[in-house]
């Protein structure tokens, strides 16, 4: 049975970019994951200061909204820096937070849907013809988590 999620106040919600699990990576502590990934868009561009703005945004769609203005300059490895930048901040808070954790780790094997009508990259779109790399990030975070947890294991049997 393939998992669907998109809305934070729904069934699996906590996977969404927008829950309200902070994280905190470089010593910086961020409000949410979506914060966070917005705000590194503009890592050493003319529009830095930006990325504070982001930071103190009262919401994840407000540091959205702030992160997708087209009249700002993006980094310009954005493109090839993205998918490494989601998956850090992702499992960062999966690792962070147990109870989520628990979450993504009973899902077994199934496959994750981020089910945006709208979002063709990160989620499958309107038609579900999109490429669902939020999903695929989960997936591989929750992959990465079982091996983390099976050397602890293995690590405290060995003793």
């Amino acid at each position: 049975m393939t998992i669907y999620f998109y809305k934070v106040d729904e069934p699996y919600g906590c996977f969404s970019n927008f829950s309200p699990h902070p994280i905190q990576i470089d010593g910086w502590c961020w409000q949410t994951v979506e914060h966070y990934y917005q705000a590194h868009k503009f890592v050493g561009t003319t529009d830095e200061a930006l990325i504070w703005t982001i930071k103190n945004a009262a919401t994840p769609m407000e540091a959205a909204i702030l992160g997708r203005d087209r009249t700002r300059q993006r980094r310009l490895d954005w493109e090839q820096v993205k998918r490494q930048i989601m998956w850090q901040g992702v499992l960062t808070k999966f690792l962070t937070h147990p109870d989520i954790q628990q979450i993504l780790l009973n899902t077994g094997e199934e496959v994750i849907v981020e089910d945006s009508p709208t979002d063709y990259y990160w989620g499958c779109g309107q038609e579900q013809t999109g490429q669902n790399h939020l999903g695929k990030t989960l997936m591989n975070v929750r992959q990465q988590i079982r091996q983390r947890l099976a050397q602890t294991n293995y690590k405290l049997l060995d003793r």
